[in-house]
């Protein structure tokens, strides 16, 4: 595996591959690396000649300093998972490489889709996502990249960002990982204590619950259903729940055929915040 802390050094390598007729695929993560993470690396490598994964924890996606600060980093540990799977490439800029001595985010418009969900909790959070991957796909410049929809925000933000600034990007959702008894696989997992990672997997089997009531219950009913559920459950904090039009992201008021929803979801327990999503038809 080639391993690239400066960007020149990457772009170098990279053209001469793409000389080469190579394509590439792109994976970028925040280190910590799980399964998720690996399976979008593995799909990466069937579609494409030539896989990139970078390893950068974003400063400016951070609304809470003290989540960027414990945020864990097990570089060497990724790096024994990467060399297993056989991945390509590994991007690990610091953060001066990637910001120089500015390290603040652009402002971005992503047509609403930044104010919904996460963007109400998380202030500037999506600037700072549309800001690195921007970034990064102009470095490497893949043919495509690869996303987990267990983000689905920011999915949905990021085909914005490539439709909006014309970069000639695929961007592909793929399916949520989950440990054996539902939770969606996190790098903040790890943070969980012992009796709140017991209780986390109800966070999912609540939504597979909403799922199954979406049609018989309102929107509105069906939220409350949940909010009272989350109540009863003193170890696990609910943020928000809200189903929405995936496309806009907007709260129906009312459900209409031929849309597809999807059920968010934000949950701390203790500090350490969770989200997941699920799709309602």
């Amino acid at each position: 595996m080639n391993i690239f802390k400066l960007k020149s050094e990457l772009k170098a390598f990279l053209s001469l591959q793409r000389k080469e007729g190579k394509t590439i695929g792109f994976v970028p993560t925040m280190g910590a690396l799980h399964e998720g993470h690996l399976s979008l690396i593995k799909r990466a490598k069937k579609k494409n000649d030539l896989v990139v994964v970078s390893i950068f924890v974003n400063p400016t996606q951070f609304d809470n300093k003290q989540d960027l600060e414990k945020y864990p980093q097990p570089l060497d540990n990724d790096i024994q998972l990467l060399t297993k799977i056989e991945c390509d490439v590994l991007f690990t800029p610091s953060v001066k490489e990637i910001y120089s001595d500015t390290v603040v985010s652009q402002k971005f418009d992503f047509d609403g889709l930044e104010f919904q969900m996460e963007g109400k909790f998380r202030d500037g959070h999506f600037d700072g996502v549309g800001t690195i991957v921007k970034a990064f796909f102009e470095i490497v410049e893949p043919d495509t990249a690869y996303f987990g929809r267990k983000d689905f925000q920011q999915l949905q933000i990021i085909k914005k960002l490539v439709e909006k600034y014309n970069i000639p990007v695929k961007v592909k959702g793929r399916p949520i990982f989950r440990e054996e008894d539902g939770l969606a696989m996190s790098s903040r997992n790890t943070r969980l204590s012992e009796e709140h990672r017991k209780v986390a997997p109800f966070i999912y089997k609540t939504l597979k619950k909403a799922k199954r009531k979406f049609g018989m219950k309102d929107v509105e009913e069906l939220t409350q259903w949940v909010e009272k559920k989350f109540r009863k459950q003193e170890l696990l904090r609910l943020e928000y729940f809200t189903i929405a039009d995936e496309k806009t992201l907007k709260t129906p008021e009312s459900i209409e055929s031929g849309i597809r929803y999807r059920a968010f979801i934000a949950v701390f327990a203790g500090d350490i915040r969770l989200i997941d999503n699920i799709g309602l038809q």
